[in-house]
């Protein structure tokens, strides 16, 4: 897929973008409840989808592999369904959510460690 570190670093842009419109409104409003899900979305969202966005970009073979368009769309699920269920089980209506999320957010890491060991870091010579 070409341009998949492009849509990395959009999508992690995005998370970094709300992330910040969260906290100030949460330093706005002097409620600070749901800070463990802001949290996870600038550091899933923003942090570890920016450095998969690093990862292909510096390495193309990655990026070209049949698998990197399946980790963009397994690790934007993650973020997705995160960051809401941590929200959902610190307002009491339930853990499910966050559960598959974190489950989600695990197998994004497995197939980065795959990736990583299967194409290795950089352009190959």
């Amino acid at each position: 897929m070409r341009d998949l570190s492009k849509w990395f670093f959009a999508a992690g842009a995005l998370c970094a973008l709300a992330g910040m419109a969260w906290g100030i409104q949460m330093s706005a409003t002097h409620d600070h409840t749901l800070s463990p899900a802001h949290g996870h979305l600038n550091l899933i969202g923003f942090v570890t989808l920016t450095i998969y966005g690093i990862y292909y970009a510096l390495t193309p073979d990655a990026a070209q592999s049949k698998l990197a368009p399946i980790h963009l769309g397994i690790s934007l699920l993650a973020v997705i369904i995160l960051v809401p269920g941590i929200a959902m089980a610190i307002s009491g209506a339930g853990e499910t959510l966050a559960k598959v999320g974190s489950i989600v957010t695990i197998a994004t890491m497995g197939l980065f460690i795959f990736m990583i060991l299967r194409h290795g870091v950089g352009v190959k010579q």
